[in-house]
């Protein structure tokens, strides 16, 4: 009988061939797998990429449909100015309840786009935001809406930004009576030495030593705010009253202070501003007196102004309801800022009537939502406010005139 055997060589050769099979085949699997994990990986990211585009997209549409409520709550505004410069009787009776409730801060001013009937196609629900493709097809893809915009004439502050040198004229105008303006400036955003910080330099010389030159005021440093009012009574008033104080009476149509920032780096101010009067630091009266010190905060950790003060108002001469304006001015640093009116008798802020209405818009898009709470100013375009007469940089030159002849013979003006 014969055995049929193979050869120990042939033998270790097919396992050798079996054992390079297998790692052929896991090496393609793990490829197969890595490929896969990668390519997976790849399209996750691009779907998170688009999703991400996606959502911007739709936050950013809706709120674009909240800045497009605020400017028909702005057409209100002007409707609603419009009405009641033209007679002022239909103030009260107009169809813009939100504006015309005498109570506007009682709940009924809180009623979503109440005031804006006659301003759009409807008041009820939400309001949709028509975009046009071509100029002429509306669409709205994007389903944009804003669902609620509500408008309050009063408030309880003014509010506002003002540049170094630049100068910010305020109505004062009252809900209530009042006899007091609390002027607060200087917060962290007008900080120059990086984001975040919260410390000031106030650690100032002494007020009598004067007003140092612009470059050596550090960035940190509360601005030196000039404070001018101007107002007049409704019994009356000549020019010449502009000119006038009666100190005794404390009367005045027009007074200026420089509201100079002190005290010390991380004491913080508390309780109530101190109270000063406009008439007896008027810098136009004593030119050669200091400017009033106002003690301010060197650290805001909390927020808030870093200054605060209190100015009691001098009555009309010739007496009767006030007329007023507020010139705010700082110097060496642009500042925010914010303006009070207090009655000194209750100790209570009065609100702001008509000057610096608040508008709260809350657009949609599809099922994303943006709220935007924004102030504007309702000024009256028949009664333009003046800032300066003349607004140069450099020097002026005069070149006085008779006729056709110069006022000096063969002069010329040479600054």
């Amino acid at each position: 009988m014969t055995k049929n055997t193979l050869p120990i060589r042939a033998l270790n050769s097919s396992r050798h061939v079996l054992q390079r099979g297998a790692v052929s085949l896991f090496v393609v699997v793990f490829a197969i797998l890595l490929i896969t994990i990668i390519t997976v990986s790849f399209l996750r990211i691009m779907i998170q990429d688009q999703e991400q585009a996606t959502t911007q997209d739709v936050s950013q549409s809706a709120l674009d449909s909240a800045y497009a409520g605020v400017e028909d709550a702005k057409r209100a505004l002007l409707r609603y100015q419009a009405i009641c410069n033209n007679d002022k009787s239909r103030c009260d009776t107009l169809t813009l309840a939100a504006l015309s409730d005498p109570q506007l801060n009682s709940a009924s001013w809180r009623n979503c786009n109440q005031s804006l009937d006659q301003i759009v196609s409807s008041t009820t629900g939400e309001v949709q935001v028509e975009q046009t493709d071509d100029g002429q097809t509306a669409e709205n893809s994007l389903q944009q809406y804003y669902t609620c915009v509500k408008i309050q004439l009063e408030t309880a502050d003014f509010l506002g930004s003002v540049g170094a040198g630049s100068s910010k004229i305020i109505p004062l105008i009252g809900a209530d009576a009042f006899d007091t303006v609390e002027v607060n400036w200087y917060t962290t955003d007008d900080l120059a030495v990086g984001a975040g910080a919260t410390s000031f330099d106030v650690n100032l010389l002494s007020v009598s030593s004067g007003l140092p030159l612009q470059s050596t005021w550090p960035a940190s440093r509360p601005s030196v705010m000039r404070a001018q009012l101007m107002q007049f009574g409704s019994n009356g008033f000549t020019l010449d009253s502009f000119n006038t104080t009666d100190t005794a009476n404390s009367r005045s149509n027009a007074n200026t202070l420089f509201l100079y920032p002190t005290g010390t780096t991380g004491t913080p101010v508390t309780g109530t501003p101190t109270l000063r009067d406009f008439i007896n630091r008027d810098i136009r009266r004593t030119p050669t007196g200091s400017p009033l010190a106002v003690q301010c905060s060197g650290r805001l950790s909390g927020g808030g102004y870093a200054c605060r003060q209190r100015l009691a108002l001098p009555t009309p001469i010739n007496g009767g309801d006030r007329t007023a304006f507020l010139r705010l001015t700082p110097y060496y640093n642009a500042t925010h800022f914010s303006v009070a009116l207090v009655n000194s008798s209750s100790a209570q802020v009065v609100n702001f009537s008509g000057v610096q209405p608040a508008i709260d818009s809350t657009g949609r898009a599809n099922d994303f939502f943006r709220r935007v709470e924004t102030r504007v100013e309702l000024i009256d375009n028949t009664f333009p406010y003046p800032d300066e007469a003349v607004d140069i940089t450099g020097d002026l030159c005069k070149d006085f005139s008779v006729t056709d002849t110069s006022y000096i013979a063969g002069a010329t003006c040479n600054p």
